[in-house]
């Protein structure tokens, strides 16, 4: 598998803010695959860490296996070998998927925080709805749709001025392209159950989520994850983010991040 430069398009010059020395923070972008809606967390985290963030192409044909070969292919440009995981709704499957590849990837994976993300999708139905919709409807309905998000955005980001700076952009990029490839991501996760691989995760796993979250029901992922993932360490709700956690509440997010590294000993393999 290749993926040329041009095919992953970045936020700023790097998808990589240097911090040496600070424990390594790996974004991975929800179904709208990119970093527009992660600026203010961003901004806030490379203060205290050293954060990578990434784009994932427009793609119709790659697997999940694939999505993590082109992480682990991008973290070793980069001579990382170690890091934790930040996966954001969608790329939490991204984040179980490495977790299975790891050892064969020669990449330590020190632990795994799932925003607004899951195990296997609480109600896989609604997911298919969801991806049948975004087909059958034309793309000039949802410009207005995403038009009537970003006058939401704008209100519901204004504590957090670099995302409602970036909601523009993140409007700009939903393409037709872009929804095709955003359509054959939700194919994904309903195809997909990790469960196996988080029923042995030997690294510690944490949720956050946003009160106010009507696209995954967090409540379920959590009795889930008590129950059954040996790595689970803990978990947050925060007041008043919705599902977009990391963009709604970056303040609140990343300090909850940074008690979760900083409690945990770089010991994962």
């Amino acid at each position: 598998m290749e993926v040329s430069a041009d095919e992953v398009e970045y936020d700023g010059e790097s998808p990589v803010y240097s911090n040496s020395g600070k424990p390594v923070l790996i974004y991975l972008p929800g179904v709208h695959g990119d970093s527009t809606l992660f600026t203010s967390f961003r901004v806030k985290a490379v203060q205290e860490l050293e954060v990578i963030e990434f784009a994932y192409p427009r793609n119709t044909c790659w697997s999940l296996e694939d999505y993590a070969q082109f992480v682990f292919e991008e973290l070793r440009q980069y001579d990382l070998k170690r890091g934790w995981i930040l996966a954001e709704s969608y790329s939490s499957q991204v984040a179980w998927t490495m977790l299975a590849l790891a050892s064969g990837a020669n990449f330590a994976i020190e632990g795994i925080v799932l925003a607004g993300g899951f195990v296997r999708y609480p109600i896989p139905v609604l997911a298919a709805w969801a991806a049948c919709a975004m087909e059958v409807v034309p793309h000039s309905i949802w410009k207005i749709l995403f038009s009537i998000y970003g006058q939401y955005a704008r209100f519901r980001h204004r504590h957090a001025p670099e995302t409602k700076a970036a909601v523009d952009e993140f409007i700009r990029r939903r393409t037709r392209e872009d929804l095709v490839a955003m359509v054959h991501r939700i194919k994904l996760i309903v195809e997909n159950d990790p469960s196996e691989i988080a029923r042995f995760a030997n690294c510690p796993v944490y949720l956050l989520a946003g009160v106010f979250d009507p696209v995954v029901f967090a409540w379920p992922v959590l009795a889930w994850l008590r129950g059954n993932c040996p790595g689970f360490r803990g978990h947050r709700f925060i007041w008043p983010a919705d599902h977009n956690v990391l963009g709604t509440e970056p303040g609140k997010a990343l300090g909850q991040i940074l008690d979760w590294i900083r409690a945990q000993p770089p010991d994962c393999s």
